[in-house]
């Protein structure tokens, strides 16, 4: 009996040895008696290998519960050494470049904006805009949106001679915040002498209804594509309107003012043998020159006030036309102006104004 049982333990000494030959360290395993496996990284002599598995674990485990995976001599590795870093090219001061090559307009700025659509001929998506600089001078420029009575940066960068500059990406949801916008500009040149240009600031009118208009995205000299170019700069000169201050300019318009008790003061659209046309602007920073602690409600009343104060001055002249500019936004003055004329001035017509000069975003009264 006692021979039998040192023949069974031979047998399982042999067994052991048989298997601590087969898996080494290195080799890459799984457990027969459970899910998962690992790298063996030492093993004793009670046959107890240490299997370190995915997530860092060391777990120990009977050579005869595992099974080699792949015994090549690539899975027969320690664990991998740190990566060292490839040495790095010492630093080399760059040196200056060349001033670019100028082109004929010789001095002459000519400074444009520009939208595409994101996908080509696909309007109503996304959009790209562009500053496009098409002078020989470098340009430092801040491209800005109104928001309220406030602008925000929405760009800026250092635009080279004869570049355009990517200025962001907008979906058309964006598109009706975009009615004023406005590029503050620097010009220079490098190393060389040139014509002093005039810091400028110069504020554009969007029309968001080109966005929606195909044949307003036409061939250009910039872009492969079709695009809707708006001139910030043409031949020296703002293409719309600079937003400075002249000082005799602006006693004159507080005077105006204050005798028209904050009501934008009227401009003459025609001189005619009849009564002329008189524009009236109903954007809340055209009448006050802060909002501050004002709700939506009681800025849309004292818009409204203006609105009637105006009416109420012209209320005897028969023929008399009035365009109020209201704006698109939400459509909230323009409706709120329309339903006054419809409950407390029925007499009256009105209409929309000349669609090419506003958009949709004015009313014509007529006086009756």
């Amino acid at each position: 009996m006692r021979k039998n049982k040192e023949i069974c333990a031979c047998l399982n000494i042999t067994y052991l040895l048989n298997y601590i030959i087969m898996i080494q360290i290195g080799d890459n395993v799984r457990f027969l008696n459970s899910i998962g496996g690992g790298i063996v990284r030492q093993i004793n002599k009670k046959g107890i290998a240490m299997v370190e598995t995915d997530d860092g674990f060391e777990i120990p485990t009977p050579v005869k519960e595992l099974v080699v995976v792949n015994d090549s001599n690539a899975q027969r590795n320690a664990r991998p050494a740190p990566a060292v870093p490839a040495p790095q090219p010492p630093v080399v001061p760059k040196v200056s470049e060349a001033p670019p090559e100028e082109t004929a307009t010789g001095d002459i700025m000519n400074l444009f904006i520009a939208f595409l659509p994101l996908e080509a001929n696909r309007i109503g998506g996304s959009y790209e805009a562009y500053f496009i600089n098409d002078s020989n001078y470098y340009i430092y420029f801040n491209y800005m949106k109104r928001i309220n009575n406030s602008y925000v940066t929405a760009a800026h960068a250092l635009a080279e001679p004869n570049s355009r500059v990517f200025m962001e990406e907008f979906p058309a949801s964006e598109v009706n915040d975009m009615e004023r916008v406005a590029v503050q500009l620097v010009a220079f040149k490098k190393d060389k002498p040139f014509r002093l240009k005039n810091p400028a600031s110069v504020e554009l009118k969007i029309d968001p209804v080109k966005f929606y208009k195909i044949h307003c995205f036409v061939p250009n000299d910039y872009f492969d594509d079709d695009a809707l170019l708006y001139p910030v700069v043409k031949a020296d000169e703002p293409a719309d309107r600079e937003l400075c201050i002249v000082p005799a300019e602006l006693q004159e318009a507080m005077q105006k003012k204050k005798l028209d008790e904050k009501v934008q003061p009227v401009r003459n659209k025609r001189r005619k043998t009849e009564s002329p046309i008189v524009e009236v602007d109903l954007h809340i920073e055209q009448l006050l020159d802060t909002t501050a602690g004002m709700g939506s409600g009681e800025i849309l009343e004292y818009q409204l006030d203006a609105f009637r104060r105006v009416l109420a001055q012209y209320a005897g002249v028969k023929g008399q036309k009035i365009i109020f500019i209201h704006g698109k936004g939400d459509g909230v003055l323009r409706a709120s102006i329309l339903k006054e004329l419809s409950n407390k001035y029925k007499n009256y017509v009105s209409q929309d104004a000349s669609f090419l000069e506003y958009g949709f975003g004015a009313t014509l009264v007529t006086i009756r």
